[in-house]
């Protein structure tokens, strides 16, 4: 594997990295920012980008800042079902069997939420992709009027187009609920560069194992974008260890990017 090869001690460019790999760049600082204020004053919260930005290390970063004593997170990403199915797997996250019958379910998640020592954080991931009919009963779960602050706070995940969702007619409920909204960016070139260094020297590598255009180059081909990034380096990686060559030079870079438009 490249590890042995560069000597690392631990794999750079992961999906799925662990908290001590991540890099927290003024567009991740930004956004925990905003979900810090949400977490303690909203009631929604709209997280959005392009697919492979970093929303979801965003989200782990947040969700591992909370204070424990005093919040808990139910995570979702199944949205495609129907408004019934969405709340009953609402009410499996919370470790709870579901009610017969939809209003049932529904007290169910309120009756839940009103009677925790937490404060509830419902986080729906790939929110883009909810029937009209879920966004509906989401927006109700926070709309009484009898309760001084909201039974639980949502938290909407989702594609650049999530926002235009929310301003159809029958969503303008919800939208004007928003209490925080951020769009996450892609890298800079700047952020790029920075976010590859990171990445080699937590690995315990040199950042000069690839050559400064590359990564420049690794930039202009991943259009900043964080797991086109980690997939071009990690590819590129690969192909130097396979020929036994000590760095990633424009040569490497270019026979793996010709690997990876194939794909």
């Amino acid at each position: 594997m490249y590890t042995h090869h560069f000597k690392m001690t631990a794999q750079p460019f992961c999906e799925r990295a662990p908290l001590e790999m991540i890099l927290r760049d003024e567009r991740i600082e930004q956004g925990l920012a905003r979900l810090a204020f949400f977490a303690n004053n909203g009631d929604i919260a709209m997280l959005t980008g392009p697919t492979g930005v970093g929303k979801s290390t965003l989200l782990k970063l947040f969700v591992s800042d909370l204070p424990p004593n005093r919040h808990k997170c139910f995570y979702l990403h199944l949205t495609q079902v129907k408004s019934t199915s969405l709340l009953k797997l609402i009410v499996l996250a919370m470790g709870e069997t579901p009610r017969m019958g939809k209003e049932r379910v529904f007290s169910q998640i309120l009756d839940y939420a009103r009677n925790s020592d937490f404060q509830i954080i419902l986080v729906i991931d790939e929110a883009h992709l909810l029937p009209d009919e879920a966004m509906t009963d989401l927006r109700l779960l926070l709309s009484s009027a009898f309760d001084d602050k909201p039974p639980l706070r949502l938290l909407l995940i989702g594609q650049e187009n999530l926002p235009n969702r929310l301003k159809r007619i029958q969503h303008l409920d919800l939208l004007h609920r928003v209490t925080v909204r951020y769009q996450l960016s892609p890298f800079t070139r700047e952020q790029t560069v920075a976010y590859i260094d990171h990445q080699l020297n937590k690995s315990g590598a040199s950042d000069r194992l690839f050559d400064g255009e590359v990564k420049n180059h690794i930039h202009d081909c991943a259009h900043g974008l964080p797991r086109q990034i980690n997939n071009i380096s990690t590819i590129c990686l690969l192909n130097a260890a396979a020929r036994k060559q000590p760095k990633i030079n424009e040569r490497i870079f270019h026979d793996a990017i010709a690997e990876w438009q194939l794909s």
